[in-house]
């Protein structure tokens, strides 16, 4: 099984690529399962809630719903992993960039540690502005770090967190020019390994 794990700020398009991802191992013939977080379950759906919501407490708040949201998508990948020939993960490790401060740094470490790690990780650049945009068309409620000030913010940590494991795609332009250097990503992770493990 392949294990992916696509992160970004809000508004980047991760959802979106990994999608694409999907369409591009289904015309192989490959299974694939997305978990997106925050989740449809509860512990999701309680994290979304705090995060429309705003201070150190609803951060704090979220933050620890949002992992034990993860822990429940990675009990549910191991019982169901004989079913997929990949599987992504929507925002993982990544969601530490939304710690204040140096606390990412030490977050994005400590997750690195105690969680297992794909052996593909995407991750999905963008202009903040645009990120802005594409959040403020999808009209819904916007969540506390949906501004861009914390864009810019984020953005910055997420970059400064992404090591040489990480693939970066730009997805500030057309979705054509995103699926081209998506695919080229793939083809080059294929390339180097022998189909789903």
């Amino acid at each position: 099984m392949r294990w992916l794990a696509v992160d970004g700020i809000d508004g980047s398009g991760k959802t979106t690529h990994a999608n694409w991802i999907r369409a591009y191992y289904e015309e192989r013939g490959e299974k694939t399962m997305i978990y997106v977080h925050p989740s449809s379950r509860l512990m999701g759906r309680l994290t979304r809630r705090l995060l429309q919501g705003s201070g150190i407490v609803m951060q704090a708040l979220a933050g620890t719903f949002f992992i034990v949201d993860v822990f429940g998508s990675l009990r549910h990948m191991k019982k169901h992993s004989s079913e997929y020939d990949n599987v992504v993960f929507v925002r993982y490790l990544m969601a530490t960039a939304y710690l204040p401060g140096r606390l990412a740094k030490i977050g994005y470490g400590f997750f690195v540690r105690l969680l297992p790690v794909p052996d593909r990780l995407l991750l999905v650049d963008i202009d903040p502005g645009v990120a802005f945009e594409r959040i403020s068309a999808r009209m819904e409620e916007k969540e506390m770090f949906e501004d861009i000030p914390h864009l810019i913010k984020t953005r910055k940590k997420v970059l400064s967190l992404a090591d040489g494991s990480w693939k970066i795609t730009d997805n500030s332009f057309s979705d054509a020019d995103s699926r081209i250097q998506l695919h080229q990503i793939l083809a080059y992770w294929d390339s180097k390994s022998q189909g789903p493990r």
